[in-house]
């Protein structure tokens, strides 16, 4: 079994920092791409940023100079650090992952329960 679970989500005023964490544990031999997802009210959910085993990065345009993303693979943790929020980057976040559970070569898509992310205007 694999779990994600997502942190440091809150309520913040616009302008401010957030920094969220996503731990991935269970049986892991190796993760090949985390990513942030996020999913405002009747909205569908988007690609916010994603970072392979490689560390190459993608960022949606929207955040593109306001967030980063990170992973620390020691710790099978990605992170995504957000300055200058809006109050259009409220919403779920969500963290995603394609992870190789075991040796041989299936990989999996899991994903995380969520962290409310509020901005204040």
């Amino acid at each position: 079994q694999v779990q994600l679970v997502e942190s440091g989500g809150g309520l913040v005023q616009a302008g401010g920092s957030l920094r969220l964490s996503c731990v991935a544990s269970g049986t892991i031999f190796r993760i090949n791409y985390m990513a942030w997802y996020r999913q405002a009210p009747g909205k569908q959910r988007e690609l916010v940023a994603a970072i392979t085993s490689g560390d190459r990065i993608n960022y949606a345009d929207s955040v593109k100079g306001r967030f980063s993303i990170s992973r620390d693979n020691a710790k099978n943790t990605v992170y995504l650090q957000m300055n200058s929020l809006k109050p259009e980057d409220a919403g779920v976040y969500y963290c995603n992952a394609d992870i190789q559970p075991q040796r041989d070569p299936y990989t999996f898509s899991y994903w995380g329960q969520g962290t409310q992310v509020t901005v204040s205007s």
